[in-house]
């Protein structure tokens, strides 16, 4: 048996914290069209756990806590929030989903914009600081 990369199937899911986990889910479905997968109650009106799915994409969300997960944190827990990673998330019109996050408040970083590699992209920050890629280049499509 060998250990090739080729031989391993992964999926890749992206784990964001949230100071307030319950606007975040509300806030995600309207702005970016996000759907609830699972959602698991916290104590004291928190969230433990939370699955939301766009298209065949998912990201996992959580109420900022102080255990092992508190390594990960929302920028609002920080004065200095710089941000060392954030989702690229591919979507089939750029230009409309820009509209209605633009629409739920989003801070917008990056215009939509026509992009060298190919496809249209604009990045944007939720309502706690989190920075968004959303564009229509799909690195999987072959040429």
């Amino acid at each position: 048996m060998t250990n090739s990369i080729e031989s391993v199937q992964s999926t890749i899911i992206p784990t964001i914290r949230y100071k307030d986990a319950i606007t975040a889910i509300k806030w995600l479905r309207e702005a970016f069209g996000f759907e609830e997968h699972l959602v698991v109650p916290g104590e004291n009106n928190t969230i433990a756990h939370a699955q939301l799915v766009l298209g065949n994409g998912m990201i996992m969300i959580g109420s900022s806590r102080d255990d092992f997960f508190g390594q990960i944190q929302s920028p609002l827990s920080s004065i200095d929030s710089p941000v060392s990673q954030s989702p690229y998330i591919i979507v089939n019109d750029v230009d409309s989903h820009y509209e209605k996050a633009q629409s739920a408040g989003a801070n917008i970083i990056f215009e939509p914009e026509d992009q060298p590699q190919g496809g249209r992209l604009y990045s944007c920050r939720d309502f706690e600081g989190n920075l968004w890629n959303f564009g229509s280049y799909n690195p999987w499509a072959t040429a």
